[in-house]
C-alpha cells in the first residue's frame, strides 16, 4: 500500500505530541511494509529527501526502506499572519504532492495530520480522486476549553471541521478526542477510529542499569526529591498549577526540587510566580532539554507530574511509565484513559492546586507504593502501547478505507 502523508512537524522540528507521534509512526508503518511518502516543512534543517529503513535485511539495495521524507522549503517571506503563512506553506505541500502523484502514478490514500496541512491534503484528494484520512490530534475549541475567541481561532475551528467532514475516516488518540470531534464537528461517531499513541521503551530500558549519579547531581542535591514536569509551557498544560502547589509541598517535604523542562510562552511568568511565592530556590525552569536528558530525568525523578487542563492523549505520560517513573496526572481527557488511580499512577482533580499537592505528597511519602504502581505502568506500556502495535491498528484503518474505495 502506498500512502501520501502530510505533517507540520517531523524531526528535527518537533514541538509537541503531533511531531512525536508522526516521528515514531512513520518508521513503524515502514517496518510493517507500508510505503509512506511524508511531506513536511523544512523548518529546522534536515535532508530535503530522507529514506527511512523499513527492512534491514535489504540493506544492499540502492533505495532501502518503505518510507521517504520530503522536506518542503518554507516561504522565504512570511506574510505576518499565521493563517496566511500556513496557507502559503500549503502551496509548497500541494506542489510537492502533485509531483509525487505524477512520479508514482497515484496513492492508495492520503493521510493528513491536523488542520495545518488540511488545505493541501484536501485539494490533492479532490483533484486526484484519492481517499483522505485525517488524524486530529487536538482541536482549537478544546484547547480553549470550549470557547472560541478571535478571528484566527474561529478560522482554525472551521478548517478542522472542514477536514473532519471531507475525510473518509478520522483517527483520534483517545475516546475523549473522538467524542470531542463528534460533538464539535457533527460527524458520525462510526466515522471515527480510536488509535492510541505509543511509546518506545528501548531508550529507557538501556538506562536501567546505568550510573546516573553524576547526571542527577547536575540537577539536584543528593538529599532532594525530584518532581519532574516536561512539556510545552502553555496554559493548557497546567504547569502554573504545579508552581502554585510548590509551597504546600515544601512545607511538608522541604527537601524537594521541582524541575520544569520545556519551552513556551509562560516561562517568564512561571519564574516570576515562583519568586513571588518564595520558592524560587525550589523550582528550576530548565527550558528546552534534549531527548537524552529528558529520558535520564525521568529515570532519576521521584515522580513525573502532568497537571493538564486539556490533554487529547499525553505521550509524555507513557514516556514516564516506560522509564518506570511514578506518575501523577490530572484526570483530564486522554490522560484519564491511560492513568488509573492507585493502579498505574495517581490521578488528581484538574485545575485544583490542593488536589495536585496531595497527589505529589502522597507519592513522595510512600515511595514503595509509588514504585509498585510504576511497575504496573511499565508492564502496561510494554504490552499495549508499542509503536508497532499502533502502526498495525493504523493499517487496519487504511485497509477499511481502501476496501471501501
Amino acid at each position: 500500500m502506498r500512502v501520501l502523508m502530510f505533517s507540520w512537524e517531523y524531526p528535527p522540528h518537533v514541538v509537541g505530541g503531533l511531531g512525536a507521534h508522526v516521528a515514531a509512526l512513520v518508521p513503524a508503518l515502514a517496518r510493517a511494509g507500508i510505503e509512506v511518502h511524508l511531506v513536511t516543512p523544512r523548518w529546522n534543517g534536515g535532508d530535503a529527501h530522507q529514506v527511512i529503513v523499513g527492512d534491514k535485511t535489504r540493506t544492499r539495495r540502492k533505495h532501502v526502506g518503505n518510507a521517504i521524507v520530503y522536506r518542503v522549503e518554507p516561504p522565504v517571506a512570511k506574510l505576518g499572519n499565521f493563517l496566511a503563512d500556513v496557507l502559503q506553506t500549503n502551496l509548497g505541500f500541494l506542489e510537492q504532492g502533485h509531483a509525487l502523484v505524477n512520479k508514482y502514478g497515484g496513492f492508495d490514500l492520503i493521510h493528513a495530520h491536523d488542520w495545518l496541512v488540511a488545505s493541501a491534503a484536501m485539494s490533492l484528494g479532490r483533484l486526484h480522486k484519492t481517499e483522505l484520512l485525517a488524524t486530529i490530534h487536538a482541536t482549537q475549541r478544546g484547547r480553549a476549553r470550549g470557547h472560541l475567541s478571535g478571528e484566527t481561532a474561529c478560522a482554525i475551528d472551521r478548517i478542522e471541521g472542514w477536514l473532519a467532514y471531507e475525510a473518509r475516516r478520522v483517527i483520534c488518540a483517545s475516546r475523549f478526542m473522538a467524542n470531542e470531534v463528534v460533538s464539535y464537528f457533527e460527524v458520525s461517531a462510526d466515522k471515527v477510529d480510536v488509535v492510541p499513541n505509543g511509546v518506545d521503551a528501548a531508550p529507557f530500558d538501556a538506562l536501567e542499569h546505568a550510573d546516573l549519579s553524576e547526571f542527577r547531581a547536575q540537577w539536584a542535591r543528593p538529599e532532594e526529591r525530584i518532581v519532574f514536569f516536561v512539556g510545552r509551557l502553555v496554559h493548557e498544560k497546567g504547569v502554573h498549577l504545579l508552581v502554585e502547589a510548590v509551597p504546600r509541598i515544601v512545607a511538608e517535604i522541604p527537601q524537594t526540587r521541582v524541575i520544569i523542562a520545556g519551552a513556551g510562552e509562560m516561562s517568564d511568568c512561571l519564574k516570576r510566580r515562583a519568586w513571588e511565592l518564595g520558592v524560587a530556590d525550589k523550582v528550576l525552569i530548565a527550558g528546552f532539554v534534549s531527548d537524552s536528558d529528558r529520558d535520564r530525568l525521568f529515570k532519576v525523578a521521584d515522580v513525573a507530574v502532568f497537571p493538564s487542563l486539556y490533554e487529547p492523549f499525553g505521550i509524555v505520560a507513557l514516556e514516564a511509565m516506560a522509564a518506570r517513573c511514578p506518575v501523577v496526572a490530572s484526570s483530564m481527557g486522554g490522560l484519564s484513559e491511560v492513568v488509573q488511580h492507585d493502579v498505574n499512577g495517581a490521578t488528581v482533580y484538574p485545575d485544583n492546586v490542593e488536589s495536585l499537592a496531595w497527589g505529589l505528597l502522597h507519592t513522595l511519602r510512600y515511595p514503595d507504593r509509588a514504585q509498585a504502581r510504576a511497575a504496573v505502568a511499565y508492564r502496561m506500556v510494554k504490552e499495549e502501547y508499542g509503536w508497532d502495535r499502533v502502526a498495525a491498528r493504523t493499517i487496519e484503518v487504511y485497509d477499511r478505507i481502501v476496501k471501501i474505495s
